[in-house]
C-alpha cells in the first residue's frame, strides 16, 4: 500500500507543475526527439545475492511540454517511452570469498540474467539557465512504469555441472537462475540531474545521469515464495536530442 501512495505523491506532483503555470511567465512550448545510452542494473534480492552491475542499452522517444517560468526555475513535464536492458550478474562465491571454480572447465563459474523491458517515465522538470540559446541545468523527478518483454540467460557452465558444493547459497542460486519472471508489470521512482545545450536552429542537446529505483518485485513474495524481494534498480547515462514543435 505505501507503494501506492508514493506513486499517487509524485503524480499529484507532477500535475501541480501544469496549475502552477497560471501563477509564473506563461509558456506553451512542446519538443520531441530521441534518446539512447547506458544503464547499470542489478536487482535486491532478499535472501541477498552477491552481485555486479549488469551492462545494458536504453532508447527510445522523449517528449517535453515547457508550461511556465518560476522565478528563476523553468518548469516542465517530460514523457519518454524506452526499451531498456535490465537484469543482474551473479558474483558467485565460496565461503572463503573466493571465486567458484567449475569442475568439468575449470575456470570460475559466471552467470547473468538480461530481463529487457519497455520503460515509461513520466518526469516533473526543473531547470535554472538559458531557455533559448545557451547551457541549462536540470533536475527531474517521477514515477516510472515498465512491462516485461522477455529475458536472456547467459553463463560458462552447464546448468547439471555447476559446483553447488563450494557455492554459498546453492539452493536460492538454483532457483533464482531457472525460475521464470513471474511479475510482468514494474513500478518505481526515477530522478536525475543534467545539463541540456539550446540553440535555436539546431535544438536540444542533453545529458544527463538518472537513478531508478523499484517498488514491485519481478518475482512473488508471500511467505510460501522463496523471495521476500526481487526488485529493479539502475543508474542511467543518458543521451537526448529534441527539436521544437512549437514555442510562444
Amino acid at each position: 500500500m505505501h507503494r501506492i501512495i508514493t506513486l499517487t505523491v509524485l503524480l499529484v506532483l507532477l500535475s501541480s507543475v501544469v496549475v502552477k503555470a497560471q501563477i509564473g511567465d506563461y509558456r506553451n512550448d512542446l519538443a520531441i526527439g530521441v534518446n539512447g545510452g547506458y544503464v547499470m542494473s542489478n536487482v535486491g534480492f532478499t535472501p541477498s545475492v552477491t552481485q555486479k552491475m549488469h551492462g545494458g542499452l536504453t532508447g527510445g522517444f522523449t517528449v517535453r511540454y515547457t508550461c511556465e517560468k518560476y522565478f528563476k526555475s523553468i518548469c516542465a513535464i517530460v514523457g519518454e517511452v524506452n526499451i531498456s536492458q535490465m537484469g543482474w550478474k551473479e558474483d558467485i562465491r565460496t565461503s572463503e570469498d573466493l571465486p567458484v571454480i567449475n569442475p568439468l572447465t575449470k575456470v570460475a563459474e559466471e552467470y547473468e540474467r538480461q530481463l529487457t523491458y519497455v520503460q515509461v517515465p513520466l518526469m516533473a522538470r526543473l531547470g535554472w539557465g538559458r531557455e533559448r540559446k545557451g547551457f541549462q541545468a536540470f533536475f527531474q523527478l517521477g514515477p516510472q512504469f515498465g512491462m516485461y518483454l522477455g529475458d536472456k540467460k547467459k553463463s560458462n557452465f552447464d546448468y547439471d555441472s555447476r559446483n553447488v558444493n563450494d557455492r554459498v547459497g546453492a539452493l536460492r542460486d538454483a532457483v533464482m537462475d531457472t525460475l521464470s519472471i513471474q511479475r510482468k508489470f514494474d513500478y518505481g521512482i526515477t530522478a536525475g540531474f543534467g545539463l541540456e545545450y539550446s540553440n535555436p536552429k539546431l535544438g536540444h542537446f542533453i545529458i544527463e545521469g538518472r537513478y531508478y529505483y523499484g517498488l514491485g518485485d519481478i518475482y512473488k513474495n508471500s511467505k510460501s515464495d522463496y523471495f521476500g524481494r526481487s526488485n529493479n534498480s539502475g543508474i542511467y547515462i543518458k543521451l537526448t536530442y529534441l527539436w521544437d514543435v512549437f514555442r510562444n
